[in-house]
């Protein structure tokens, strides 16, 4: 992918270039003597840039990598190559000390808010553990600052000595957000928070998020498979397909003309009041393909039905086809 894409006259929060994430496969003994080891393209040579106090949406189908990519991007796990820049300073090369001292610039929200707390710890002691391990306050401080955490995301500093289990879905990943802010971080990584919610909470939390990124001067990486939140939430979008990126654009220009066939479809698919405003694109077919054996060529040319020869034999080139609008399309203009 073109590293020029999205460059900005200041320095963004996070630069991601040429990022890479296979995981091996395992294999019995025998099968491995025969063949090459097997390994999922989770993620494939990915870039992308997210600006200050900008939300960057990565949006696609499950299996596609973007939550890959967010726990590429929080170090939880390690890539197979590419570099991530944090405010300019290389984010992979740190280790150690150095790496758990930078980590709090970092935090993230889980798409599970039932599994992402301790079920065993009270209130207090999830949202303080940050703040004790990373030693930003004094210990005579730590009650304080819990208490000013959880009014910033809407809940009583009374609640701090209850335990999980005696919280509402929406209320749970209101403590989890606490949790993440408790360390002042530069970049948010929300992963699907709030797809595990019921529709009648989804825009509180959405709407919190947004007041607490404008109070706290947050950047965001929002990652969801809901093109109809994204919208909602987020100033530009990367939508990938298969470990790929395959389209950036501003919101409001990739749902007013998005340029690649699969964004098109995913566009189509999303219900609208009236059959006047139904967009008329083709719907995607087939299954997708195994990421240990990805398609050769552009990797949605199988479920394609603009597809032709040259798109089985080239990787198209991820192209400016309008400013600040990036494809990976052979035939985006057609």
């Amino acid at each position: 992918m073109n590293d020029t894409v999205q460059t900005t006259a200041v320095r963004p929060t996070l630069e991601v270039r040429h990022l890479i994430k296979h995981f091996a496969v395992r294999q019995d003994v025998f099968a491995s003597l025969l063949r090459e080891p097997l390994k999922v393209h989770a993620v494939d040579d990915v870039s992308f840039t997210v600006g200050r106090e900008e939300t960057f949406g990565l949006v696609g189908e499950s299996g596609s990598g973007k939550s890959t990519i967010g726990k590429l991007i929080a170090r939880l796990i390690e890539p197979t190559g590419g570099t991530m820049l944090l405010d300019g300073e290389d984010w992979l090369a740190l280790r150690g000390a150095a790496l758990r001292r930078a980590r709090r610039n970092v935090q993230m929200i889980f798409q599970n808010p039932y599994a992402s707390l301790d079920p065993r710890w009270t209130v207090e002691s999830i949202v303080a553990e940050p703040l004790s391990t990373h030693k930003v306050v004094p210990r005579g401080d730590v009650h304080g600052r819990v208490a000013e955490l959880l009014r910033a995301v809407g809940l009583e500093p009374s609640h701090a000595q209850r335990f999980p289990h005696q919280f509402s879905g929406g209320q749970r990943q209101r403590i989890g957000l606490a949790r993440a802010l408790a360390l002042n971080p530069r970049l948010l990584i929300a992963d699907e928070p709030v797809s595990a919610l019921d529709v009648s909470v989804q825009a509180q939390i959405l709407n919190l998020i947004q007041d607490i990124q404008e109070r706290y001067h947050l950047s965001l990486l929002f990652i969801s498979h809901d093109l109809s939140v994204v919208k909602y939430v987020c100033d530009r979008v990367a939508v990938m397909y298969l470990g790929r990126v395959v389209e950036v654009a501003g919101t409001r220009a990739l749902f007013r003309r998005p340029l690649h066939p699969y964004t098109q479809a995913l566009l189509a698919a999303i219900p609208e009041p009236t059959t006047k405003r139904r967009r008329i694109f083709a719907a995607i077919e087939g299954e997708i393909p195994s990421p240990i054996h990805p398609p050769s060529g552009c990797r949605f040319h199988p479920r394609c039905a603009r597809a032709r020869a040259l798109c089985a034999l080239e990787t198209p080139e991820f192209r400016e086809l309008a400013p600040g609008h990036w494809a990976a399309c052979h035939y985006a203009e057609a």
